[in-house]
């Protein structure tokens, strides 16, 4: 098996068709419908990856994953049918990896799953040493997955600290959204607005003042450029990075997602209280 999924959402019709995904994909897949139910099953075997429901009844899914990951770091998708960019900032702060937002292409949801499973064995495996990446006066471990900034040390998710070690890498580079998609993520396609909500969560944790960023600055219209201090760049050379060339028109707006379209015969994508009948938006 490829790894042990904990399913968690009380709609059945949802949970079937990630589950028969998931387990089509090679996984092995474990159901709960509620919270509680959830935390039985964690304690009873920590699973590789948890594909968590927001809204459960009687305790949210916010609670649940924050009571996750009080027993030990397991990565976290976070399904919700609400749009609201708060959600998926307080969603980040609890813990999650990722998030998909209701309705969705069940065969993406495999992709997010294959992507972060394989970022977070990537992040777990034991590596040589390997250079520190420094700059205006972050330093960070990639080895030891250690970041500080000055004398303090930054308290970073997976992708936050992968996302700052992609812009200490290539320091006074513009990046659009979906080049930071492709070089930090992984991926080809997705929901833009992942990387505007990483890029500020990131900020408020390494800018003097996140409202007006010195490091990390927007470039309008195009994406994002790391600034550092002259003669404060990086200490390790720069790796190559995604092809250039793409522009953003919006750099910092939500963009919807590009999904690949499923083919006829396949279910369309799923939606809040059941499975829809067309192709993927």
């Amino acid at each position: 098996m490829r790894g042990h999924v904990l399913v968690v959402d009380d709609d059945p019709t949802v949970a079937e068709v990630v589950t028969g995904y998931l387990t089509s994909a090679g996984y092995e897949v474990a159901r709960a419908a509620d919270g509680p139910a959830a935390l039985d099953l964690l304690a009873a075997r920590r699973p590789d990856l948890a594909v968590l429901d927001l809204m459960l009844p009687g305790m949210d899914g916010f609670e649940v994953c924050r009571r996750m990951r009080a027993h030990g770091p397991v990565p976290v998708i976070m399904l919700t049918a609400r749009g609201d960019e708060e959600d998926r900032i307080l969603g980040l702060e609890t813990g999650a990896d990722d998030y998909v937002t209701k309705p969705f292409s069940p065969r993406e949801l495999v992709l997010r799953v294959d992507s972060v499973l394989r970022r977070a064995r990537a992040a777990a495996a034991p590596s040589g040493p390997s250079a520190l990446l420094e700059g205006a006066g972050l330093v960070l471990d990639p080895a030891a997955r250690r970041a500080t900034s000055g004398d303090r040390a930054l308290s970073l998710t997976l992708r936050e600290f992968d996302l700052l070690a992609f812009f200490l890498r290539h320091p006074g580079r513009v990046f659009t959204r979906e080049e930071l998609m492709r070089g930090v993520w992984g991926w080809d396609f997705g929901d833009l607005s992942t990387v505007t909500v990483h890029v500020r969560r990131l900020r408020g944790k390494v800018e003097a003042d996140p409202a007006s960023p010195e490091l990390i600055r927007t470039v309008w219209g195009v994406g994002y450029r790391l600034d550092l201090p002259p003669g404060r760049g990086a200490a390790a050379p720069p790796e190559p990075g995604p092809d250039a060339g793409a522009t953003d028109p919006s750099a910092t707006g939500v963009a919807g997602s590009g999904r690949p379209a499923l083919g006829p015969s396949a279910p369309g994508p799923v939606a809040p209280g059941g499975c829809g009948g067309g192709a993927a938006s």
